[in-house]
Formats: structure tokens, sequence, C-alpha cells
């Protein structure tokens, strides 16, 4: 059985968005939501896909998934991702560090803060609820 590592995501790459096929393409299996520490903040980048930054003050706590990603296949899924995200360490509620998608600071300047909503899944449905 092939190696994998935790993986935590916060916009398209979650179960049912636009890129979630590039995580069931390599493998990947979907393994529980879960909340970062309240340290984090998210923007919407043209409402395409959202970036999350740590941040020293005025975080929350993100909403987002956890998969297990084969190691063969993490570098596909990151070669896919949107200009501006990478990846990095990030803290979970429960204070695990796990590897996740965020954003770059030159990203989200000039894009629109989404942080009040708690996640991309929220603020995609407040755009629906428009």
């Amino acid at each position: 059985m092939e190696k994998t590592l935790k993986l935590a995501v916060n916009g398209t790459l979650m179960r049912g968005l636009s890129l979630n096929a590039n995580m069931l393409n390599v493998g990947a299996v979907f393994e529980r939501e879960a909340k970062t520490q309240p340290t984090y903040r998210i923007w919407s980048i043209d409402d395409l896909y959202p970036a999350m930054m740590r941040v020293k003050a005025g975080g929350i706590a993100v909403a987002l998934e956890i998969w297990q990603v084969p190691l063969s296949g993490l570098g596909l899924i990151l070669a896919q991702e949107p200009p501006g995200l990478a990846i990095g360490k990030v803290t979970l509620e429960d204070g695990e560090e796990v590897l996740g998608v965020i954003g770059e600071p030159l990203t989200v300047e000039g894009k629109r803060e989404i942080t009040q909503y708690g996640g991309w899944h929220a603020y995609q449905a407040a755009l629906s609820a428009k």
C-alpha cells in the first residue's frame, strides 16, 4: 500500500467542488471535515477560489477538509492548483499540524476578504442566496 499524507484543503479541491476531481484522480481519500485554529483569514480570488493565510491578529477558525493523499499524487495536485496557491503547514483546531493549501500574500492584495463567512462553502452559499 502506498504511503499517504494528510492534506488540508479549504477551497475548490473540497468534495463536490470544481477541482475535487484532481484529488480523486490521484486516489486521494476524504478523511474528515475539520477547522483550523483561529489564526487564519481568507480571501476570494475573483470568486473563483479562496486563498487562506495565517495571521498574527484577527483570525478565525476556517472550515476545511482533511484528505489522505498518496505521496505520488501530491505533485500533480499542486501543479493543477490556481496561481498564487502553495503548500504550507496548517494548524488544526486540535493542535495537529498538517500540510495544507495556503495563499501567497500578493495573491490576496486588492481581493475581497471573506473571513467573516468562516469558509469557502459558506461564502459560496451566500453568493447563491443573493
